[in-house]
């Protein structure tokens, strides 16, 4: 009886914690998927069914921010493969490792909306990335980044890898760092060669923590990417809609032209997207606890 009182109490001490987090998470869910079914004007407005989804499916914009955002999911194995290139030469202690630690880091520390002012300026027509271009004679290749439609979505993707390589750095050190030293020391004395100790001994050790990495960057990538797009894109998806993503679709619907219960069905798919997710990631999270553990 005792020991059921005190698992009891511990609950109690949590209980205000999980009610508030309820009522500040919780309750703006519930209205978000009842709003979703009605025809909001101001503070309420009548039932309408499936009436908001089914002119979301319809929205020719709609599918091209969904697209946009798949787009940038390409970024995910250009992201994995530096971060585990980094981590590892980390790990190894290169010259001047302590430095570069400190560099790699700073990306992911800073503000997603600073690193995207700067980006924004250096990647101009006339910014220091074609000037540096221009300088080498290499015209050619001094492109409009920001104002083309064409190029706008793929420089919204080198500032995302460049950023969001950063955390994956961070998991991979921290695993590397776990990891038994005898086995890499043995292949050393065997003459394998830097690859060969990455991709045959290293990284197959890794299996669960590169899991874990793409899942999060899937999310990431789905629906944490509006202050990249925003700020590049100067707030409307610009040019034109080349860096329209669902975030963005969802802004535009609930500030821009005010209709709550289109952008509430948005916002609703996009969650349903990301719960189907936190499934493998659980998975995955297990499966690294369990490698840390060891056999």
């Amino acid at each position: 009886m005792r020991v059921a009182a005190q698992r009891f109490e511990a609950y109690l001490y949590v209980l205000p914690l999980v009610a508030l987090l309820l009522f500040v998470f919780g309750y703006p869910l519930v209205r978000i998927f009842e709003f979703s079914f009605k025809m909001v004007r101001g503070i309420d407005g009548p039932w309408i069914g499936f009436r908001n989804y089914e002119l979301i499916l319809s929205q020719g914009l709609f599918w091209e921010s969904v697209l946009h955002n798949l787009q940038l999911l390409l970024a995910i194995p250009a992201m994995v493969l530096i971060s585990l290139i980094v981590s590892i030469m980390l790990y190894e202690r290169v010259a001047g490792w302590r430095l570069y630690r400190v560099i790699v880091f700073v990306p992911f520390i800073l503000a997603v909306p600073i690193i995207a002012v700067v980006m924004k300026r250096m990647f101009q027509f006339s910014g220091p990335v074609n000037e540096v271009l221009r300088w080498l004679s290499l015209d050619f290749m001094a492109l409009d980044w920001i104002g083309s439609p064409d190029v706008a979505l793929w420089t919204v993707m080198v500032l995302i890898i460049w950023r969001e390589s950063a955390l994956g750095i961070i998991l991979f050190l921290a695993r590397l760092l776990s990891l038994d030293e005898a086995t890499i020391e043995a292949s050393k004395i065997d003459g394998a060669s830097w690859w060969q100790r990455a991709f045959h001994i290293i990284v197959p050790q890794m299996r669960g923590v590169i899991e874990f990495y793409v899942i999060v960057s899937v999310i990431t990538l789905l629906s944490a990417v509006f202050a990249y797009v925003y700020i590049v894109g100067g707030g409307r998806g610009g040019p034109g809609t080349a860096t329209m993503v669902i975030e963005l679709y969802i802004f535009n619907a609930l500030i821009r032209t005010s209709l709550p219960g289109i952008a509430s069905a948005a916002s609703v798919l996009l969650f349903l997207v990301a719960v189907a997710l936190m499934y493998p990631l659980f998975r995955a999270r297990r499966r690294v606890a369990a490698e840390e553990r060891g056999p």
